[in-house]
Formats: C-alpha cells, structure tokens, sequence
C-alpha cells in the first residue's frame, strides 16, 4: 500500500498546470487533498475494506464537493448502512447516521439529475429500513419521494407508504381523508406504471393486491364515513367525473357499499359523460344489487348496445338471468334467445336454451288438458337444444326431459282434441308464445 500511495504522488507531480485548474474547479479549493482521499478509500473499497474505507472516504467527503464524483456520494451510502448497523445499540450516533445517509441521497438527487429517481427510491428503502419508529417522519419522506417520482417509484414504496398513513390515522394525527387520498394516488401511480418484464409485472401485481387488502383491513373507510366523507365534495361538483370515479372505486371495495344513492349518482355522472359498455355494466350491477328492476334492465339493454360483439353473449344472458329471477320470464326468454343468437365461442348457447326449457316448464296455462301441459313440449324442445350446443349440460337436460315427459297428455287425451303426435302446435300463455309439436305418453 505504501508504493501505491508513493505511485500517486508521483503522477500528481507530472499534471499540468492546465489540468490542475479544470481539476480546481471540478474538485474544490484542495482538490489535491480531495483526490488524495478519493484514490485512498476507492482502493480499499476494491478490496471490501470497510473499515479503512470509512475514515479515508470521510476525508474525501470533507475535501470534495458533492458535485465532485458521483460514486463517492453512493459509495458513502454504503458505508454509512454498515455504521448503521454496527451501531444499532447507539441510540443518538444512530440517529446521526441516519442524518447523514439521507443527505447524500439529497445531494445526489440534486448534483445529479439523471439519477435522481434511482437516488429518491433508494431513499425511500432507506427511511422504510432505519426509520421504523416515526411513522409521521416515514409518511412525510415516502409522500415527498411518491410525489417527485410519481410512477416511476419503486413498488413496494407504495404500500410502506399507505401502512405509515394508517398508523398516524390511528392514533389521530391525520383524518380518513387523507388516508383515502393516499391510497388512492398510489394505486393511480402503479396503474401507470409500465412493468420492464414479467417479474416486474407480478412484482406490481402484487403490490396492488397488498394496498387492496391494507386499505380494506384498516376499516378507515367504512361505507358510512365515504358517504359522510364525499357527499359534500360530490354536491360542491355533481359533474367532477375524476370525483365521480373515486366514489364509485372507493365504495365498491368497500363491504356492504353499493345500496346507495351516492354512488349511483356517481355512476351515473360516469356514463353521462364518457358512456360505455363497462360504465353501463356498473350502473346495472349497483341497481340490481339495489333492487332497482327497471334501471338495472336499462342499464343492461345500454350495457348491451355499447358492447363489442365479444360481450354481447354474455350480457344478454346475464339479463335473461337477472329477468327470471325478478318475474319478467316474456324479457328473460328474449334475453336468452339473443344470448344464443349472438353466441360465438359456444359459452352461453346452451346455458341460454337450458334458462328458456326452465322458464317454459314452470309457465302455468289455463285451459283444457292440453292447453295446461303444452308448454312441456316447448320445455323438452329447448332442453334438447341445450344438451346439443353444450355438451357439459347434456347430462342435465337429459334428466330434466325425462321429467318433463311425465306431463305429457295422453295418448287418448290428444285424440279427444283431435291431434296426435307429431301435429304442429301453437302454445301461447302467460305472454308467452312458441310454436311446437303434440308428443303423448306412451
């Protein structure tokens, strides 16, 4: 080591007095002291001598502007994680430490913008590690670096951001409010986030599902508070539609959140301002969870007229399910029959045949014998059409067929009507109307 300190000295003695002034004004007032302890503590740092790094760096760091060399500001950051550690028992020198890790990270956002956002992240992994026990500290830092980086911020900030917010909230040092803000901005910061490769992609994954069930854990925002919470905001603005989209997100993670007026007012503002299937498709979900036939069929019907050819299958189903359970069997049928027609990967055909056999097996015609059993028939009729499109509800339609043939008339029945098997047959009840063939029972 002694002929490596003789080596720089002598090299220091062959640079020009031209070089020795750029090196001035790059190096400082003693820029021979400054590169003195550069080459010193570097040269260790090669070899993982800490240890002798450390006070060799610090002479550096005295002589140097910040300015000087980037790597001795994240070479200093090293050093200073190692003191921090060998000193955890040391209350107050900690501290200091602490101090002064996170002034490099400061110098280095501000002497070096380029890697400003790689120096902010670094920061925040740091105050999250040595800056357990001041959450309000933490969320300050954490908010500074979110803000800056905005989506650019390293992940897992997001979520040691939104545990500090919740911890202050409970102890009353900031309001529900302010809570819900910071969840939210994070979950928009990730959003945005354009994931380098799939690592990253399930790392971000991730993240969101840990600030989902951090946020919904911590039960600041019951539905009773969001309600008290956005009512006068969503009065001040009834056409904020960023407002509206918060309301409507912050209540749908929220139990027991969708059976009130706000939140279909706010969707409601969504759709009138940017209509689309999916806004529709919401709006139909909140009333009919409300109990709201008529908007919820409405809703529906537009959900349907805005969705590509892809979707229209599957809400036309959705309604015929939604129709039948609320009484309206005349619009679940159309439903279903659409939802077969529109059909183009074979998931809802036979679903929707299998709805329409249902709903015509339990229709109950007035009339004569064979009035009152016809709509079997019809039943058996669309049962052998589901067992035919899907062949995983074969099975069932067969055992509902053999069911219903139980009803069937007579042989002896039809010919009192003059009809026998086979006859072409107009059934119509109840608001219902099928044309079908007379089968007796043989």
């Amino acid at each position: 080591m002694k002929k490596f300190f003789i080596a720089i000295a002598a090299v220091a003695m062959l640079i020009p007095a031209t070089s020795l002034k750029a090196q001035d004004d790059k190096y400082g007032p003693n820029s021979a002291e400054c590169l003195k302890y550069l080459s010193y503590y570097e040269e260790y740092m090669k070899s993982k001598n800490y240890a002798d790094a450390t006070p060799n760096w610090r002479e550096a760091y005295k002589y140097c502007p910040p300015q000087s060399r980037q790597k001795m500001l994240v070479d200093g950051t090293t050093l200073l994680r190692k003191l921090i550690s060998a000193n955890a028992k040391n209350p107050i020198y900690k501290q200091a430490l602490v101090d002064s890790l996170m002034t490099l990270h400061d110098q280095r956002v501000e002497f070096f913008p380029a890697s400003a956002v790689t120096a902010r992240n670094n920061k925040g992994l740091d105050m999250a590690n040595y800056i357990k026990d001041d959450d309000q500290r933490l969320f300050d830092g954490l908010n500074e670096i979110i803000e800056a980086n905005g989506n650019e911020t390293k992940s897992n900030l997001y979520v040691l951001n939104l545990k500090a917010a919740i911890e202050l909230y409970k102890v009353g040092m900031i309001g529900e409010e302010e809570v819900i803000e910071t969840y939210n901005r994070n979950v928009d910061f990730l959003s945005a986030t354009v994931a380098k490769n799939q690592v990253d992609a399930d790392m971000n994954e991730k993240v969101r599902a840990d600030l989902e069930s951090l946020f919904v854990a911590s039960k600041v925002a019951s539905c009773d508070k969001l309600i008290a919470l956005f009512t006068p905001r969503f009065a001040a603005a009834p056409e904020d539609v960023e407002l509206a989209q918060k309301i409507v997100a912050f209540m749908l993670k929220t139990e027991d959140c969708a059976d009130n007026e706000l939140i279909s007012k706010a969707i409601a503002v969504m759709h009138k301002n940017a209509p689309s299937a999916s806004t529709a498709y919401l709006a139909y979900q909140i009333y009919s969870q409300r109990g709201k036939v008529d908007e919820a069929v409405k809703y529906m019907e537009e959900a349907i007229r805005l969705a590509d050819a892809e979707n229209k299958a599957a809400y036309n189903y959705e309604l015929a399910m939604f129709c039948f359970r609320t009484g309206n069997s005349t619009r679940a049928i159309e439903a279903a029959k659409t939802a077969a027609d529109t059909d183009t990967d074979g998931k809802y055909a036979g679903k929707a045949y299998f709805l329409i056999g249902t709903i015509w097996s339990a229709v109950k015609c007035s009339g004569n014998e064979i009035a009152s059993r016809a709509p079997f028939w019809v039943a058996v009729d669309y049962m052998q059409k589901a067992a035919a499109a899907d062949e995983s509800l074969a099975a069932e339609a067969s055992r509902k067929i053999t069911e219903f043939k139980a009803y069937f008339p007579s042989t002896a029945d039809a010919f009192m009507f003059d009809l026998q098997d086979g006859n072409e047959y107009t059934v119509s009840c109840s608001g219902l109307r099928a044309v079908t063939r007379v089968r007796t029972q043989k």
